[in-house]
């Protein structure tokens, strides 16, 4: 099977997240897929087991002295921002660099979208404009499989794999079991770019708020009604307009609204919270504490604010060396200049479950995938750029030659 047809395969299933379910995975389409890739590794003759939707695989060394045993992770749920149902993808062959038609009314064009002229000349597989493509991260996922398959017929280092869950809604690392994946280090391939190798990632936290209110006839309303959504949406205007994803960029950190819905009588609002800066990532908590304390001398007993930390800064947590330079970085970059690219370290404006895990003792740098615009229909993945990242991880499976 070839990279692009279990990546097609894989987009066929429907796995976005849930993060208002209570179950593990949080839906079902994840553990329909889990059950496709334990069929994959089975047939591949690779050891694998399966814990809380997790799949998890593993790979003896061909040899002794090969370098330490090492992991690879990408994460089977895709975005809640747009469906994953019926994901219907087409080929470009050789896309010339022009507006690329969706549907009828959807397109998208390199001077809206930057990424596109990193991939001409290359086969693009796109969405019909009604979905998401899923490329986040199933096209990590199956480059790893991929590797896996023709890495056995070449001598390797003692590697681990694992598939998670629920990491578009945070919970990816929640029931990962450490003692299934006993790596020295390990990557998760989650990113964008190919040469891209990310260490250093957002703080960050959630604030949910919820605006109890009373409802009363309006035209009985004086001194009496309680108008919860109006309440919400009052403290959502005093945050400040401009530090919001869509105004700020690089190192800037940023709250965002991502729920604003309720009644008069009751009424839910969710921000995000992300800095790479340590003291301002909690100031920026801070913030929304003090604000919303405001609104609580004019309306007590109205508002209930629950702030919860969801990942740390990866950076926190990276080994020290005398280089500065942790190995997996060293190596991963190592990894990517052997494809003929120039390796880059940027802040990644985001979280994976490498983050999570980072913090838990397995330090997990994130690799790119060859797949671009996540979490929106204007997704879209390069053929030629999976089979790089393929062999990036190829690479690093390889470790050191005797």
């Amino acid at each position: 099977m070839s990279l692009t047809d279990r990546f097609l395969r894989y987009v066929g299933v429907d796995t976005q997240s849930d993060h208002t379910s209570d179950t593990v995975p949080s839906t079902p389409g994840q553990c329909e897929l889990a059950q496709i890739l334990k069929q994959e590794l089975a047939e591949l003759g690779i050891e694998h087991t399966c814990g809380n939707g997790v799949v998890y695989a593993h790979l003896p060394a061909t040899g002794p002295g090969r370098g330490e045993p090492v992991g690879f992770l990408a994460h089977m749920d895709t975005a809640e921002e747009l469906t994953g149902r019926n994901v219907r993808p087409r080929i470009i062959p050789s896309y010339d660099g022009g507006i690329i038609r969706l549907n009828d009314t959807v397109s998208m064009a390199p001077s809206e979208f930057p990424a596109l002229s990193q991939v001409i000349g290359d086969d693009l597989i796109v969405t019909d404009g009604t979905t998401l493509l899923g490329g986040d991260d199933k096209a990590g996922v199956a480059a790893i499989m991929q590797a896996l398959d023709e890495i056995r017929q070449e001598d390797h280092r003692e590697l681990y794999a694992a598939f998670t869950t629920d990491e578009e809604i945070g919970r990816g690392a929640d029931h990962f079991d450490l003692e299934q994946f006993p790596a020295a280090w390990a990557w998760t391939v989650d990113g964008d770019a190919v040469n891209q190798v990310y260490w250093e990632t957002f703080n960050a936290a959630c604030a949910d708020l919820t605006v109890h209110g009373v409802a009363i006839h309006p035209g009985e309303a004086k001194g009496k009604m309680v108008n919860a959504v109006q309440i919400a949406a009052d403290i959502a205007a005093a945050f400040p307009g401009d530090e919001t994803p869509a105004e700020t960029e690089g190192r800037q950190g940023f709250w965002h609204l991502t729920e604003l819905a309720g009644t008069v009588e009751e009424a839910h609002a969710t921000w995000i919270i992300r800095d790479h800066d340590t003291e301002k990532f909690e100031e920026r908590k801070a913030f929304v504490q003090d604000l919303v304390s405001r609104f609580e001398t004019k309306h007590p007993g109205c508002l209930d604010l629950r702030i919860h930390d969801q990942y740390l800064n990866m950076a926190r947590f990276a080994p020290v060396t005398q280089n500065g330079e942790p190995e997996a970085v060293r190596e991963a970059r190592e990894a990517v200049a052997a494809q003929g690219l120039k390796p880059e370290s940027v802040p990644v404006r985001g979280g994976t479950d490498g983050a999570m895990l980072s913090a838990k003792g397995l330090f997990t740098p994130n690799l790119g995938t060859g797949s671009w615009n996540h979490h929106g229909r204007y997704e879209f993945a390069s053929v030629q750029k999976m089979e790089t990242m393929k062999n990036i991880v190829k690479t690093l499976m390889k470790g050191r030659d005797n």
